[in-house]
């Protein structure tokens, strides 16, 4: 992970003086999604480098320790050796970013990655995931019981009616106090785009979480309606160099929820390097939060090493 953000007081003038303009947003989001991808050996470089941005996460109701253990062996070797092997990339230490889980299997995801003796990060979501209608004091207590079983990132979520009723000064407020409580462990904020109704108030939120001392923000759950889509992301990103530029902090960035092929994520790089620049190209900065995209992207790098795709019992169960 990066420096940390220190985070600063909170500027009520410049969060009311926001407006975004949709049309260029949408427009700029267009022109990107438009770009030629690169092909051959310089698309599976590409997708390697997404493998080591992802939070490789299961966030399911039916979450067991087994599978959290899988989940984490998957973690620490995302691609088949032999397939690495044949790209001369088996020694180079290729993992995902990070696993993210539930704080009640935080326990079970640092036992798993002990015994493989890996420093893999755990990130695990809190503060009421993915509602954050529970009362404060519970959203507290919950972020303190993850960072003691052992969790080095948090990824929080806002509390939505903070934001769209416009109380940005108590959103400012309780973000403040998530961070405290996360110790000197990494904080990411959930802002649920889909749930905040407009761009201005996406960039609003962005900013105020910044100012409160978020290390990463991030666009959604993976549970909402609508979750990462590149407009939002032009939006987040836009407010992230901003925030750069003001205060010399350099945010991270997390879109989830949907990213579920490899083409995807390639678009997800070229926006990063588009608009922020190569230093956002690597897990310290940006993250994929996602559980089925690392197996479409296996997939591909099969096909790359191969010339063909593979059968279904190929490849490791994602």
């Amino acid at each position: 992970m990066s420096a940390r953000n220190p985070g600063m007081d909170l500027d009520l003038e410049s969060v009311s003086k926001v407006r975004v303009n949709t049309q260029a947003v949408l427009k700029r989001a267009q022109q990107i999604q438009g770009r030629k991808v690169a092909k051959k050996q310089w698309q599976a470089a590409w997708l390697l480098k997404a493998v080591t941005c992802i939070d490789l996460t299961t966030l399911a109701g039916d979450d067991t320790p087994s599978n959290v253990h899988r989940l984490c062996m998957k973690a620490t070797q995302p691609v088949r050796h032999d397939l690495l092997k044949s790209m001369e990339m088996h020694d180079k230490g290729i993992t995902t970013a990070a696993v993210c889980v539930y704080p009640s299997r935080v326990a079970d995801a640092v036992k798993s990655l002990k015994a493989a003796n890996s420093s893999l990060p755990v990130a695990s979501v809190a503060t009421g995931f993915p509602a954050g209608q529970t009362p404060l004091k519970t959203r507290l207590e919950e972020v303190q019981m993850a960072v003691e079983d052992g969790a080095t990132e948090i990824d929080i979520v806002i509390n939505r009616t903070l934001a769209l009723t416009g109380q940005w000064t108590a959103l400012y407020d309780e973000i403040r106090q998530f961070r405290e409580a996360c110790g000197d462990a990494h904080m990411k904020t959930i802002l649920a785009v889909g749930e905040l109704g407009t761009f201005t108030n996406v960039y609003k939120a962005s900013l105020v979480s910044m100012m409160a001392g978020s290390d990463f923000i991030k666009t959604s759950t993976g549970k909402e309606s609508v979750n990462a889509t590149y407009p939002v992301a032009i939006v987040m990103v836009r407010a992230i160099r901003d925030y750069y530029l003001r205060t010399g902090y350099k945010v991270g960035f997390k879109p989830a929820g949907g990213i579920r092929t490899a083409q995807e994520s390639l678009v997800w790089l070229t926006l990063m390097k588009e608009e922020l620049g190569d230093e956002w190209l690597s897990p310290h900065l940006f993250r994929l939060g996602a559980s089925s995209l690392l197996a479409d992207i296996e997939r591909q790098i099969y096909h790359y090493v191969t010339g063909r795709y593979p059968a279904y019992h190929e490849l490791p169960m994602a």
